[in-house]
């Protein structure tokens, strides 16, 4: 009993009503506009519970990332976006077991519960930026070949989302700020996969409210870094990769 309610103070008065508010806005819209396609359910409300461990910096986030991009693979590919569906099953799914590791084994002084934040060099940041676009090209012959719906926008889905996914891997902050803009390009794509079924409303809803759950992610990790930089009493400086050994 006290493990529980020490694991619910470990979240603030905000992230609970933050978490509450996703997960009721989710389960209105599905049953307002869907009430058939309970997967879609499920990953959202997955989703939801991912961001929320992410925004803390708790590797619990990542398995839950793990199961969603499994579950949003299988959406995706019901409505043909393929870009999508290989996206999570292919590069979000494998990357939340990378990031997982790279977690567990860079806690802040020993917590497993919070990830040490990391501060990309800026050479890293050009290599990161250029091996996104490398593969943003390579995925845009592969979808057109593949006749995915909405092409560019699904292209586009493909370069925030791997720039996001190496970004949680490396641990920086700016990792939610590239989801973020990963959430707008889906909300776009689902809101032209809702004229011609409404149903996926539903998904719309969810992309919003993960949309303002990773904005807060972000918020949070810079809390994250200046606390870790008060505590440690020193500037943050770029963490070796230890995932990699």
């Amino acid at each position: 009993m006290q493990a529980v309610k020490k694991f619910i103070r470990s979240f603030t008065k905000a992230e609970i009503a933050l978490y509450f508010s996703s997960v009721l806005l989710i389960l209105l819209s599905f049953f307002i506009f869907d009430r058939t396609n309970w997967l879609t359910l499920i990953a959202s409300l997955v989703g939801a519970t991912s961001l929320i461990f992410c925004a803390k910096g708790n590797p619990v986030g990542q398995v839950l990332m793990l199961v969603f991009s499994v579950l949003y693979g299988i959406i995706s590919w019901t409505f043909s976006y393929y870009g999508e569906m290989i996206t999570y099953l292919g590069m979000t799914a494998p990357m939340a077991v990378v990031a997982l590791v790279s977690w567990l084994k860079n806690p802040f002084n020993g917590n497993k519960s919070e990830v040490k934040v990391n501060r990309l060099k800026a050479k890293e940041a050009l290599f990161a930026f250029a091996l996104t676009a490398a593969v943003t090209a390579a995925f845009f012959f592969i979808l057109r070949a593949l006749n995915t719906s909405n092409l560019i926008p699904s292209t586009v889905s493909v370069a925030t989302s791997f720039i996001a996914v190496y970004l949680t891997f490396r641990r920086s902050p700016y990792y939610a700020l590239a989801y973020a803009a990963n959430d707008v390009v889906l909300i776009v794509l689902w809101v032209l996969a809702a004229t011609e079924d409404i149903a996926y409303l539903s998904v719309i809803i969810c992309f919003v409210m993960f949309l303002v759950n990773d904005l807060y992610g972000f918020i949070n990790w810079k809390r994250m870094e200046k606390r870790q930089k008060a505590t440690e009493g020193e500037t943050p400086q770029p963490a070796p990769d230890t995932a990699s050994k």
